[in-house]
């Protein structure tokens, strides 16, 4: 982890911790809840429980993708087990919205003939924090600490720079990666032909999204939900929330803008980050009222301030 990611650590643990404590649930990835939202097309939901991913599991006709593992390999094999469930295809890929523990770091219990593919940023971004942000999560309970304790890290197979297309015989299926925004890793996952985005957490449905670190950048996160709405995806999963449409996009860009342009305004006034934050968070956290975590408003008011 780099100076200016450590220097923000502190106040991201007691966020988080907060978060964590306050729903008091192990983020456990959920049995038998597997939904089909297009034909060949499921997602294990989230439950809404913080540090659970949406999960999706693309059934082709040569195998199956699957989108983020849950956090450790006891929910890894969770979702193995759901697979089963489905389908008897192997598991031919697995890709990773990001590099957080909940999103990636089961990818060992998946089959040694399993290709792992996401991209070329977000190994980085893994090779560089990845002692650090288990550390952290370790401290937030101890049901968390024994999920990552097996933890051992798997490499991908492949990598690329902005786009790969994975061929399952009869479902195209795009990785994209357009910058940094949520982490400087973040990937997202579409099927042209179904027109189905998975969006990782640079679309959360009812959650105040995480501007985690330094490395989070809210400007470029715009610029990409502006191009994810372009797409004009039919069904839109998003890390965490409830599935929906193309709405969760705009729903997402205009809540970042809002907070984007609040603080611009604030700071030209001559506001200093501290009478920002005083005077911004519960305007924030009013309009947006039926969202769940209101304590990353204060994140978020950082990041644009900065």
């Amino acid at each position: 982890m780099n100076r200016r990611t450590s220097c923000a650590v502190a106040p991201i643990v007691m966020v988080l911790a907060t978060v964590v404590c306050a729903q008091n649930q192990t983020p456990l990835v959920s049995s038998g809840k597997t939904r089909e939202i297009a034909e060949h097309i499921y997602v294990i939901p989230d439950q809404r429980v913080n540090l659970v991913p949406n999960i999706g599991i693309i059934v082709g006709r040569d195998g199956v993708l699957v989108i983020d593992t849950g956090m450790g390999p006891k929910n890894a094999e969770t979702v193995l087990d759901e697979v089963k469930k489905i389908t008897s295809e192997r598991v031919a890929y697995l890709t990773m919205t990001h590099f957080h523990p909940e999103h990636g770091m089961g990818a060992q219990a998946f089959p040694s003939g399993t290709t792992i593919i996401y991209p070329m940023a977000q190994k980085t971004e893994l090779m560089e924090k990845s002692a650090d942000i288990i550390r952290m999560f370790n401290g937030f309970s101890p049901e968390i600490a024994g999920l990552l304790k097996p933890v051992r890290m798997r490499m991908p197979n492949v990598t690329f720079r902005e786009e790969a297309e994975v061929d399952l015989g009869d479902i195209p299926v795009q990785l994209l990666h357009w910058g940094p925004a949520h982490t400087r890793g973040d990937e997202f996952v579409f099927l042209p032909k179904q027109r189905i985005l998975f969006g990782g957490d640079v679309v959360v449905n009812r959650f105040f999204p995480i501007m985690p670190d330094a490395d989070a950048n809210g400007g470029n996160w715009i610029k990409m939900l502006e191009r994810m709405e372009k797409m004009n995806p039919a069904i839109v999963v998003p890390g965490h929330g409830e599935v929906g449409d193309a709405s969760l996009i705009t729903k997402m860009r205009e809540y970042l803008e809002f907070v984007r342009d609040r603080v611009q305004q604030m700071k030209s006034q001559g506001n200093a980050l501290a009478e920002a934050e005083k005077g911004l968070e519960p305007e924030i956290r009013a309009k947006y009222k039926d969202w769940d975590n209101p304590n990353w408003v204060k994140n978020a008011i950082d990041n644009f301030y900065k």
